[in-house]
């Protein structure tokens, strides 16, 4: 547990759930979380509550977890009367009517007793259970703290008690079940073990595999060179999994409106053109599914979609009956589970600590976790940056936990605009004046190297080609995916089912796996390395995410698209440094441009600009340090104005910055 109290809580629950699933522990009697607590943050932390709200809830219960409580009567230098309003520090547990033992710390039998009793409790009736161990903390919150400063009576009376220890040895002695003399040879031997493992730490070094668990074997750490992996499909397979994710029987109705958003992704797979977000989505998760590989994803409305796009669960408007039609893919060959979609509670601090736990189980896996918008996953950022963003650094453990954070400014103002990508990306460790040596595709490590991944999709294929690239690598990192809004309907926001193949003669501007830069939809050489040069281009425009397709209107509306390129960098973290370096050769003599929606203050100016000015310095690219143009809002202090018409005034503002002298 971090010092973040508490905050382990969910992660612990998660990953019993997922040792529950792999085990195929349907009853979940052979699984059990043991939770540690103080008696302050029992009562004080938030995330107790959202841990006890979740254990009964269909997709993240456990079978109950038994919390242990230990009940110092202090918490760090706050008296119980300060620090609560309840007589119990454990009165919270009331919430889903679990039993609480109060048993007196200083009695060692009766707390032997009481634990014999909730772990019969946990495993005959399946719910949570209390132990509140009513004891005392003998010194200071720490090494060097003075208990005596703020409880001077409690702390009077601590040094005159005998500790339960020295109680219980003499209870031994007196019933004449040990004597003196065989506990000072107990004593005697614990200490030389302890020494012994004290003077055996000093030699340990850690290694990866100690830390991993037995699914995880074969997988890579940073330092060994793992092989970047196609992720396309052969056609035949994505057209199998189209149909099945888009089959509903004949009993089954499904509202009016949703049989035709699925009768529209049946055409789609029909006819290979036209496929949407939602559809990109479900053929990644179809043919992950389809290969063996386990799928979750929860969060807010995620079956449905904040924004009404995935209709992943539907519902019988006659019966209620729920159908989840990607179940299709493996039928009763797997168990039901094997593809999870499920709206959470309205938490994102505990949700999102259940499925990072969830996924450390088994990388055999995608796990994701959605955000309502962008900006909730606010209320979650102890478990990003306790457990995700350093976890690997920290803990030598690896996670392929992906984030879903709905970001894009369509004048819905501050609350629902903006995920921050600028926090994530402040927090990728990758130094911003350093090219790595190698970037070629087949000993690049750079990702591997890196504590995580940020990326802003702007075409379904790329989308789903980074879902697949998540499970096809032998390593694990977390992924921040800048999620869209209203390109999920966008007209030109579109991929032909080519796009997703393993054929790469067929692919318009795919490729067969995640493209981490898109190149201009007019440069006239595709080569991956060697772009030739466009001196004639006046301006090359760089920007991320749904920005792009305004300012590709724009740029056709003005029959620029001689004089304007775009480029779309779409992984932000680590920095595509390579292909930035060939779209810089390829316009040699064009303005640079950088071009957001968000504040400057926000968004990936601050990160991109000093990356930039990295290549400047290059000797083939040469460049002043000053050559990247700023073009986005101003800096704020909030990160969208809320009214609409500000908005748009401000949005065609910075695109005809970005495009024109």
């Amino acid at each position: 547990n971090p010092s973040h109290l508490e905050a382990v809580n969910t992660v612990v629950v998660g990953k019993t759930r997922a040792k529950q699933f792999y085990e195929n522990d349907v009853n979940r009697r052979k699984h059990m979380a043991v939770l540690l607590h103080g008696d302050g943050a029992f009562s004080g932390q938030g995330i107790v509550y959202e841990t006890l709200d979740m254990s009964q809830l269909p997709e993240y219960t456990i079978g109950g977890t038994i919390h242990i409580v230990v009940n110092n009567q202090v918490a760090f230098t706050t008296d119980p009367k300060y620090s609560r309003s309840s007589p119990y520090c454990t009165d919270v547990a009331k919430c889903v009517d679990a039993p609480v033992f109060h048993v007196n710390g200083d009695d060692v039998e009766a707390v032997a007793r009481v634990m014999e009793l909730a772990t019969e409790w946990r495993q005959e009736f399946g719910r949570d259970v209390v132990v509140d161990i009513v004891c005392y903390r003998k010194y200071g919150h720490n090494e060097i703290d003075e208990p005596m400063f703020t409880q001077p009576l409690m702390y009077k009376k601590i040094k005159t008690h005998r500790s339960a220890h020295e109680q219980y040895c003499d209870k031994l002695v007196a019933e004449g079940t040990l004597t003196r003399e065989e506990i000072a040879q107990m004593h005697e031997e614990i200490l030389r073990k302890l020494d012994q493992d004290f003077e055996d730490s000093k030699d340990y070094r850690p290694k990866p595999r100690d830390w991993l668990a037995a699914h995880w074997k074969g997988f890579k750490g940073p330092d060994q060179l793992s092989r970047i992996r196609e992720t396309g499909v052969k056609m035949d397979i994505l057209k199998q999994v189209g149909m099945s994710a888009t089959a509903i029987p004949e009993s089954f109705t499904p509202h009016r409106v949703v049989k035709r958003v699925y009768d529209a992704r049946r055409k789609m797979i029909e006819t290979g053109e036209g496929l949407d977000w939602a559809m990109a989505e479900a053929l990644a998760f179809g043919t992950l599914l389809n290969e063996g590989n386990h799928v979750r994803l929860s969060g807010q409305d995620v079956e449905r979609g904040t924004f009404s796009h995935r209709h992943a669960l539907i519902h019988d408007q006659n019966t209620g009956e729920r159908f989840v039609p990607l179940r299709n893919v493996y039928g009763d060959s797997r168990p039901n589970e094997f593809f999870t979609v499920s709206n959470s509670s309205l938490s994102e601090f505990g949700v999102l600590g259940f499925e990072l736990g969830y996924s450390l189980e088994n990388p055999n896996s995608l796990v994701m976790w959605e955000a309502q918008f962008g900006d909730f996953a606010n209320s979650a950022q102890i478990i990003i940056d306790q457990f995700i963003s350093s976890g690997e650094a920290k803990w030598l453990r690896q996670t392929g936990v992906t984030l879903l954070l709905p970001h894009g400014y369509d004048g819905q103002g501050p609350e629902h605009s903006s995920c921050r990508m600028e926090r994530y990306l402040q927090m990728s460790d990758e130094p911003p004046d350093k090219i790595p040596a190698d970037m070629t595709l087949d000993t690049r490590t750079q990702i591997q190297e890196a504590n995580w991944q940020i990326c802003n999709v702007t075409t379904p294929a790329n989308y789903f080609h980074l879902l697949r690239r998540q499970v096809h690598r032998d390593f694990r990192k977390p992924l921040i995916v800048i999620s869209p809004k209203n390109l999920l309907r966008h007209p030109k926001c579109v991929s032909p089912l080519s796009d997703f193949d393993d054929e790469e003669a067929s692919q318009t501007e795919q490729g067969i796996r995640f493209k981490r830069l898109i190149m201009d939809k007019s440069a006239k050489s595709r080569n991956k390395v060697d772009p030739g040069v466009e001196p004639d281009a006046k301006r090359v425009v760089f920007c991320t995410g749904k920005v792009y397709y305004e300012l590709d209107a724009e740029r056709e509306a003005m029959g620029a698209e001689d004089d304007v390129k775009i480029v779309r960098i779409e992984q932000l973290s680590p920095f595509p440094w390579d292909l930035v370096d060939r779209e810089l050769r390829r316009y040699p003599n064009a303005e640079v441009v950088w071009c957001q929606e968000e504040p400057m203050n926000m968004g990936a100016w601050s990160h991109v600009s000093p990356r930039f000015q990295t290549l400047f310095k290059e000797p083939h690219i040469n460049r002043r340090l000053d050559a990247l143009r700023y073009a986005g809002r101003a800096p704020a202090a909030s990160t969208a104005t809320g009214y609409g018409a500000v908005h748009a005034e401000e949005q065609v503002g910075l695109v005809k910055e970005a495009l024109m002298d």
